[in-house]
Order: structure tokens, then sequence, then C-alpha cells
């Protein structure tokens, strides 16, 4: 049989179809707008997610034996806020993960209601992208919306909804809400309350691997597929990531990175940090995880090439950056271009390059951006540490992770071994793998995982290397202390 899986994205939709061997048969991608409305806002309309997901499903299985295709599965960016009326009509452009509009709302939640409070209800504290903040701010800027609200969804969840009918999501994606009691696997009634929400406002919620339904005979039409295909519930992006890299289980690793970047901890037990400082959130494989999130990963190093560089040609500008460079420069970047998420919790801190003199060069510039962005991981893997989980290895995927410069640079930042698998399609595969295990053709997230997912490739640390970052690295973490402050003023 075969099976679709969907990486909804920021800037794109991914496509893959996949058969039941873990083979990849072919992969769509199509994008569509971002829109930035405001300074720190970050917008996309659901139906732009729609019409493409479709356009491209269409694309994907145009040569194949549709009769063949089983099951559709999907990982999707977080904490989106999608808005729906009685007629399921969106009523405003979806509100972002990487949107910064919610500083006011986030303290209020942090202070007001207090992070105790908060951790207990959920087991988080208040992030600014994540969807209750969102929330409070329609509530308080457009009541008239926020009153004419019947379903509450995350970006996939409207993309699931509309090829099943199903007003769902799963407990991965749920767990980024700030709505959802983490640990007992149900939407918390105090939040809820806090927020102003009906329980029956959100939408039902389903283990990633459950089917939620089949394809409405509507879409079954439009995409020329077999109304017994399955939906099944998907994950968030992050934990869509870690099943197609088999970071599954208890106590294995999964660096992604992507437009944002996260470590994705996995664990067969609910836990959480006494700071909040990583997400302590349900896993796709019917588990738990904790994460560390980083607003800017991989999207650092492509404003830097493309925005400031005026280039496309990343290998290039990284060709002078030898094992000799690596842990010997003098300059360093704070990669918090659209705010930080862990272990900062900050909206208001930006990007900066500090030790920049008249001899500083586009190479070094080059080079402490994408050691910035491993500087920035080592932080959330510093708090991981710090609880006692002793973390060795690590898989690593996206975007980013198609470079072996930085993957090099990551290995020695982080003092880990880096595992690269055969099929890095990271979110979509995982969807796909989701779907399959939805439909029987495994029996657990776990058994598809390890039957599929074939490590290629390692990097490994070098020893004068990673010293040498250990001590650019005790360096970093004194900078964001020091100019925190200066972002309350500007």
């Amino acid at each position: 049989m075969l099976y679709i899986g969907i990486d909804l994205g920021t800037s794109a939709v991914k496509l893959l179809l996949m058969d039941g061997e873990g083979r990849i048969k072919n992969i769509v991608s199509r994008s569509y707008p971002l829109s930035f409305p405001h300074p720190g806002w970050s917008e996309q309309d659901p139906e732009d997610w729609l019409r493409e997901t479709v356009a491209g499903i269409r694309e994907l299985t145009e040569n194949c034996d549709k009769s063949q295709i089983a099951g559709i599965g999907a990982g999707g960016q977080m904490h989106g806020l999608v808005a729906l009326d009685k007629d399921d009509k969106v009523l405003r452009p979806a509100i972002l993960w990487n949107d910064g509009r919610t500083a006011e709302e986030t303290d209020w939640l942090n202070s007001t209601v207090g992070r105790e409070r908060l951790s207990r209800y959920t087991g988080n504290i208040a992030f600014a992208g994540f969807t209750a903040p969102k929330l409070l701010w329609m509530k308080k800027h457009e009541p008239e919306l926020f009153a004419r609200i019947d379903k509450i969804m995350l970006p996939k969840d409207y993309v699931n909804y509309k090829l099943s009918g199903i007003h769902c999501t799963d407990y991965s994606d749920a767990s980024g809400t700030l709505l959802m009691d983490v640990r007992n696997k149900c939407w918390s009634k105090e939040m809820l309350e806090i927020c102003g929400v009906r329980e029956k406002q959100m939408p039902r919620l389903f283990e990633s691997y459950e089917p939620v339904g089949t394809l409405t005979p509507e879409m079954a039409e439009i995409l020329g597929l077999p109304r017994s295909v399955k939906i099944a519930a998907g994950a968030g992006d992050n934990a869509a990531a870690a099943v197609g890299t088999a970071t599954v289980g208890d106590g294995r690793c999964n660096i992604s990175l992507g437009t944002s970047g996260t470590i994705f901890i996995s664990s067969d037990s609910f836990g959480v940090d006494i700071n909040n400082a990583l997400h302590a959130f349900a896993h796709a494989d019917g588990g738990y995880h904790l994460m560390g999130v980083m607003l800017s990963a991989a999207s650092c190093n492509k404003w830097w090439m493309e925005d400031i560089l005026k280039t496309d040609r990343y290998s290039e500008e990284q060709s002078d950056i030898t094992h000799e460079k690596m842990g010997r420069g003098q300059v360093f970047f704070l990669p918090y271009l659209m705010g930080e998420r862990s272990p900062h919790n900050d909206s208001f801190v930006r990007g900066t390059f500090t030790g920049l003199s008249m001899d500083t060069t586009r190479t070094d510039m080059t080079l402490a951006v994408l050691e910035g962005v491993a500087f920035g991981i080592r932080d959330s893997l510093e708090v991981a540490r710090s609880l006692g989980i002793d973390i060795r290895r690590s898989k690593i995927c996206g975007g980013g992770a198609k470079s072996p410069l930085w993957k090099e640079i990551i290995a020695n930042v982080l003092n880990l071994e880096l595992d690269s698998v055969e099929t890095e399609e990271g979110p979509g595969y995982g969807g796909a793998v989701l779907a399959a295990v939805a439909c029987g053709e495994y029996a657990s997230v776990r058994d598809a995982a390890e039957k599929l997912v074939r490590v290629t490739s390692t990097v490994k640390p070098d020893a004068d290397i990673a010293a040498r970052y250990e001590k650019r690295y005790q360096v970093f973490r004194q900078i964001y202390p020091a100019v925190k402050p200066l972002f309350q003023t500007i």
C-alpha cells in the first residue's frame, strides 16, 4: 500500500508518497505567502495551505495507482491559531508560531496567573508563540471576531478537517496550545476558563497514529482518491520529524535544523524541568518528550546569505571555513531575529553581532552565524543535562542538516555524535509513517520507526575543536544576560 505524508511548513507544504517498506516514491513541494502586517507579527491564510496541499496531492499521485493509497498523515507547524465561525469559515488570518505580538498576554499569564499554576495545569509556562496568549490577544483586540469563534484549530488540523470533515487534533500538537493538561492528555478546564473558551470549541483529541476518519466524498472526488483513504491524526512538526528519525521510546534525541531549531528528547514518562525552560509535551509515539525551541535557526543563515550578503551560493561563502578556524573566531552572533523561546522565553530580544573589529571578514561573520545557532541549541541541551539526562548522540534533520559544515560545527559545540538518516524528509516522512500505523501496516509507531529508519552516516566531534568550542560557549552564554535589559528599552 501507499501512504501520503504532509509537511505543512511555514513557507511551503512538502508532500511525499511512501510505500509500506518506507521507500519514497515521489516528492512535491508547493510554496505559499507569509505575511508580516506589523513588526513582530506573522500570519498566513489557511486557505493557502488547503489550496496548495490539494494541488500538491493531485500532483504527487498523478502517475501512481491511486487505488493503492491507503492513508494520509500530516506533520505541521505548531501553535498557530486558526479560528472558525459556526459555518466553519476562517475568521481571520492564522496567527503563527513565530508571531511576537502577545508579549503582554504572555507576561500576564506567567506573572498574574503564575508560572506555578500554569505548569500545574498544563506542564508548561506561557511563551509568546503559544496558542493561549493568541486567544487572549484576540479577545482583547478583536472582541467581535473572538465572540464569533465556534472552533479553535491548529494549522495541520485545519487541513485534516477539510480532508475528513472531523474537527480533530492530536496530543503532541495540542501540547503546544497551553490549553491541554499534558500529563493527563485532556483539555485543561482551568486554562479554557482563563482564556474564555468552552471545551466544545476545542477539537477532539487523538493519539497521533489513530485514524480520525476517511476522506469526505467531496474531497475524494477533488483528489481523485478512494473514499476509504484514512486520515491519521498526525503530529506537531517536531514530533513528526522525531518519528521520521526513529526518535521514539525512552532517552532518544533529535535535533531539527529548519526555519526554527529544536532539540527533542523522547521519554516514556512525563517530566518537566523546574524552570519550565524546556517544553514538556506529548509525543507522537504515545509517550512524552522534552523540547527546546529556537525561533530562528536555518532562517538565520538564510537571512544572512540572501538578505544581507545578497547571494544564494551558500557553499562558496562557507568554503574558507576550515577546521583551523572552528572555535577560534572573535565574533559572536545571537540568533534571536524573532525573539527567543527556549530557554530564555524573551519576545523582546533580537539578534546581535558582538566582537566586530576592523579586521573582521565576511567569512568570520558567516561562521559566527552558524556557531550562534549551534550555541543556542546547546543552551537547551544544558537544561536537559541539568536534569540528569545523559545524551551522548543525536539524530539530526532539517534543511540546515544538509550542510556537512554546519553538522560538524554542531557536533563539536554540543560534543555529541550526530547521526544522519537515509530519508531526511522530517515531518513529511513522519506523517507518512503515522499514516501507515493508522492503517494497520505496523503495530506501533516504535515498530514502524525501528524497521523503516536507517542511519547512513555519523559525524563525531573532534576533541580539540570541541575543547575550543567549550571555551567559546562559556563566553557566548554571558552575552544574552548582558544585553537583555537593552531590548526592553529598544
